[in-house]
């Protein structure tokens, strides 16, 4: 993707308060020479986009959404920063590099939507071009604030394009309903402005009806199970399932160029991007120059083996060939024994046995394969160390679970709940469960459906559960478990924070 638009290097803009302490923020935007065509615009929104595959940003999904949990943990000699964030050393959470990253390169995604939203209006071109690309460029600011907003709590509001210094220092917002208004009102405007079209690394209509959805499942779950801030907040618990729950239907419902897929496998199948379930995925390719064009992700799950291309079995007997990985992501003996031992998304989506090109066992788990792995990022055309492999970032079946677990145990919401677990080849929930029981069951159904994909911790920050679930955790106070501190860096450099 970057090399797309390398002569938009002028446009280099860190944002915020990301620069050092020596460095003058460079790079603002020029109205004068950019956006008079939809050429240029597209080009511009591009630029957003390109913010997300970064590889401190995308990496981070999983750094945060699943290391800190109780799916995996990090192999002895990875970094200090990665053992921190498993360990939940709180301590040293304001210097952690990962999260100073993150941080950063979201307000690099919201200063370069807020450049498009700033300028595409006075463009000279069609004005359904613009309207797309505006919704493009409201959802990708409300993506980021929604990522924030559940990281870190309160977080500073840039709804303004950085054009000079003293648009650095924004002060935290005032509480969360700030944030939050702020991500209601862009995916509202998003999906009033975007169609529906599904393209590789884009969004669309659906896409922001989904990520709406996900937002008011996050305050009403976060409000009722009494997570700080959240009871704080300005809204209405049963309003916020009730809109969870509608504007999941949407999706749902509402179009037939999205739904479930019928076969686990066909879902993470890497040559097939653009599959039913897939709403929103990074455009990540293995012919591209450099690391963001493509993706090393299947290296951080995969163990190492002996450093030589290995075998994985499908379904049907057939083998597909995948280079062995860094063993970054290892997978808890519990979790992995949290599955019903005949749930196709244990046998048939994580891996024990690993063979050669004639078929022959070459390592088994336990043994030389150290710890089960996910098959869910697996490039048999890999390149070396590049893959097509990609964040997961909505999926269908999450936004059926956001709609079951909104509008609770209705029989609607049983037929989605049914038809994934029977995809897995489980049997239906339990008919007549009450509402708490089966918002339960949603729960660990997200767990086992969504693994590896980022979604683990911050569903159990919404039900305030870390402490409880995550070992690591245990003796951390609420807000400790629930947001990760505002970078020291940032703190120095803005002193409104």
């Amino acid at each position: 993707m970057k090399s797309t638009y390398k002569y938009l290097f002028f446009l280099f803009t860190l944002g915020l308060v990301s620069c050092e302490l020596e460095e003058e923020p460079y790079g603002f935007y020029s109205e004068d020479n950019f956006y008079q065509t939809a050429e240029d615009a597209d080009a511009a929104v591009n630029y957003a986009y390109d913010a997300l595959t970064y590889l401190e940003y995308s990496r981070a999904y999983f750094y945060l959404g699943d290391l800190p949990t109780d799916e995996a943990f990090p192999k002895s000699d990875e970094g200090a920063d990665v053992q921190d964030l498993h360990n939940w050393t709180v301590s040293n959470f304001g210097t952690n590099g990962i999260l100073s990253n993150y941080f950063k390169y979201s307000y690099i995604i919201i200063n370069r939507s807020n450049a498009v939203i700033k300028n595409i209006p006075n463009g000279d071109f069609d004005q359904g071009i613009k309207d797309r690309l505006m919704g493009e460029a409201y959802f990708l600011r409300a993506w980021s604030y929604f990522n924030l907003v559940k990281a870190y709590g309160n977080v500073p509001m840039q709804t303004e394009l950085v054009e000079s210094i003293d648009r650095t220092t924004s002060p935290l917002s005032a509480n969360l309903d700030e944030v939050y208004d702020l991500v209601i009102s862009d995916l509202q405007q998003a999906i009033g402005l975007m169609g529906l079209e599904q393209r590789l690394g884009r969004v669309d209509k659906v896409a922001a009806q989904a990520l709406l959805s996900k937002v008011y499942l996050q305050i009403a779950s976060s409000k009722e199970h009494g997570v700080s801030l959240y009871t704080e907040m300005n809204k209405d618990v049963d309003e916020m399932y009730n809109l969870a729950a509608q504007r999941a239907k949407e999706v749902l419902e509402g179009q037939s160029v999205y739904g479930f897929e019928e076969d686990l496998i066909e879902i993470y199948d890497v040559d097939q991007p653009l599959g039913r379930e897939n709403i929103f995925l990074l455009s990540m390719d293995r012919s591209g120059e450099i690391e963001g064009d493509y993706s090393k992700i299947s290296k951080l799950f995969i163990p190492y083996i002996d450093g030589a291309t290995v075998y994985l079995e499908n379904p049907d007997g057939s083998l597909v060939p995948t280079h062995d990985g860094w063993s970054v992501f290892q997978t808890t003996t519990e979790f992995y024994n949290s599955f019903a031992d005949n749930d196709r998304r244990k046998t048939e989506l994580i891996v024990d046995t690993v063979y050669n090109a004639a078929g022959e066992v070459v390592a088994t788990y336990p043994g030389a394969i150290v710890y089960p792995f996910t098959r869910k990022y697996i490039d048999p055309d890999f390149i070396g160390d590049k893959t097509s492999t990609k964040p997961f970032l909505l999926r269908f079946s999450d936004i059926a679970l956001v709609y079951a677990e909104a509008a609770g145990p209705t029989a609607e919401a049983y037929s989605y709940v049914n038809f994934i677990r029977n995809r897995a080849g489980l049997e239906d929930l339990p008919s007549g469960m009450g509402l708490n029981e089966f918002r339960e069951a949603i729960l660990n159904e997200r767990k086992w459906e969504l693994s590896w994909e980022g979604n683990r911790l911050f569903d159990l920050r919404r039900f305030n559960r870390v402490t409880e679930v995550v070992p690591e955790a245990s003796g951390l106070s609420e807000t400790e478990a629930n947001f990760y501190p505002i970078p020291q860096t940032e703190i120095d450099l803005n002193p409104n924070l």
